[in-house]
């Protein structure tokens, strides 16, 4: 661990280039800290802006390079600045929004989400613990608070909502507005992994600190409760344990309640602790990755109590919302510019989770960023090969559409209009054989995605295609190229 020491600066008179050598300093501390890749991942590009009114300022690339380093690397930082400008320096980063605006952001924790101290009672059948001992607290440290664990990012304003998931947010939002009172009690949300369940739970929880303040909140993950439980019984203060929860808590979320699948001793704990909250009017909310039904290793009277309130599924997003959610992203970086075709790729691409979409987004700003190439389709997709080859692409018309006007070079209302042009009308008569080949879709369907063509349209369409592939080499190579591209 670094010990802070004298100040090595006189930070009263400096000019760039002192500035540029006491962050080259910073930076030789914090490289013998830290990977080298992780150094050349994440600091390589990062410069150092100015120095005033004791805050260090730091360029980075966007808001992911601001929101990784500050979770992952602020520790470190921090001590790194400390030790070479003085021992009170704070730090701050600066990314660029737009050609005429900087955001600039402070490291420091948002106080919207935290909870008010609580009296806890005296434990009566104790005489010798003066307090409830609180589980998030490390032994040797008098707790002060209770910890909301409530990650302000994950908010509902950074909530895309789709089809996928509007019936579960609706719920979501209600009960926030009036935790414990609405027949949404329990609250359980549950989808496959990476559908967005922890985000949504988060969000809650926010807007339920922003309305109700003075509501404790408690986001917890489930292996992380089976944690606590576990060492409650080895140090026989179960007792206490169940109290905390019991005295302490208006809004419980607990995360992910599958880790407790065939834990006899978690389930009976958390059936107390439901039973009582639930009895209290307070608000429980559960995620899970199936629906009570299909669960296995619990209780019947555990899955019952699942089974109370409302259970609200989140399903795959569509591909519009995979758009929505990747340009929600981008708009949250502040400066990362990726092309419309490039969202779309990434949209279609990876369709089997929000996580994964987020991950493949996040590569190709970092290729773009440390290889200093422009982000085009190539780039994409051979990122997209090289981390999601377990996804399969999701082929629509709609994006058989996009990728034949973008071969032939012409724009969607063109080919979708009444025009007769011959590369139009081309482009029209491959996109409904490729959708019938590629696709699942009826010839109904697709003539109602191409203009609204009848059926009767889209055959004909279909074997003018394939006539024309069997006398024209050209136009093949041509319908051939274009269904590669599509395929990836």
């Amino acid at each position: 661990m670094l010990t802070e020491k004298i100040i090595l600066w006189d930070m009263s008179d400096f000019d760039k280039n002192k500035l540029d050598k006491i962050w080259d300093e910073c930076l030789s501390i914090l490289k013998d800290i830290i990977s080298e890749d992780e150094f050349r991942t994440w600091f390589s590009v990062v410069t150092v802006s100015k120095f005033e009114d004791n805050f260090l300022y730091i360029n980075v690339p966007s808001n992911y390079y601001y929101e990784h380093i500050e979770a992952h690397y602020l520790d470190e930082l921090i001590r790194v600045i400390r030790r070479v400008i003085n021992p009170s320096a704070k730090l701050r980063y600066v990314t660029k929004v737009t050609e005429s605006d900087l955001m600039t952001m402070t490291s420091v924790n948002h106080t919207s989400i935290e909870n008010f101290p609580q009296s806890a009672p005296v434990i009566i059948n104790n005489p010798d613990i003066k307090e409830l001992p609180n589980p998030f607290i490390i032994p040797g440290i008098k707790p002060i608070k209770i910890e909301s664990q409530l990650k302000d990012e994950y908010n509902f304003d950074n909530f895309v909502e789709g089809s996928c998931n509007k019936f579960a947010r609706s719920a979501g939002y209600a009960v926030a507005q009036n935790p414990g009172k609405t027949s949404f009690n329990p609250l359980l949300i549950y989808s496959p992994v990476g559908l967005g369940k922890t985000h949504l739970v988060h969000a809650i929880g926010i807007e339920t600190k922003r309305l109700h303040p003075e509501k404790t909140v408690l986001y917890i993950s489930a292996d992380q409760f089976l944690r606590q439980y576990v060492k409650s019984v080895q140090d026989r203060t179960t007792n206490n344990f169940l109290q905390f929860y019991q005295v302490t808590i208006d809004v419980f979320i607990i995360d992910d309640i599958q880790f407790l699948e065939n834990k006899q001793g978690s389930q009976e704990i958390f059936f107390q602790i439901f039973n009582w909250l639930h009895s209290q009017g307070k608000q429980i909310i559960i995620t899970s990755d199936k629906a009570p039904a299909n669960m296995v290793g619990f209780e019947q009277r555990v899955l019952s109590r699942l089974k109370w309130g409302l259970n609200a599924e989140l399903q795959v997003p569509d591909v519009q919302t995979r758009i929505n959610i990747i340009k929600k992203k981008l708009e949250n970086d502040g400066n990362m510019h990726i092309p419309d075709d490039v969202v779309e790729y990434l949209a279609y691409s990876v369709n089997t989770s929000i996580r994964e979409l987020e991950g493949a987004l996040t590569s190709v700003q970092a290729h773009g960023v440390l290889s200093k190439q422009d982000i085009t389709i190539d780039l994409a997709r051979e990122i997209v090969d090289r981390f999601v080859k377990s996804n399969t692409r999701e082929i629509t018309i709609e994006y058989i559409q996009k990728m034949v006007c973008n071969y032939f070079n012409i724009s969607m209302e063109q080919m979708l209009s009444r025009s007769r042009k011959g590369d139009i009308v081309t482009a029209r008569h491959i996109s409904m054989y490729l959708s019938r080949k590629l696709t699942k879709s009826s010839l109904v369907a697709i003539g109602d995605k191409c203009g609204k063509k009848d059926h009767a349209t889209v055959l004909h369409a279909c074997k003018s295609v394939e006539n024309s592939c069997e006398i024209n080499k050209d136009y093949r190579n041509n319908v051939e190229m274009i269904e590669k591209r599509i395929l990836g």
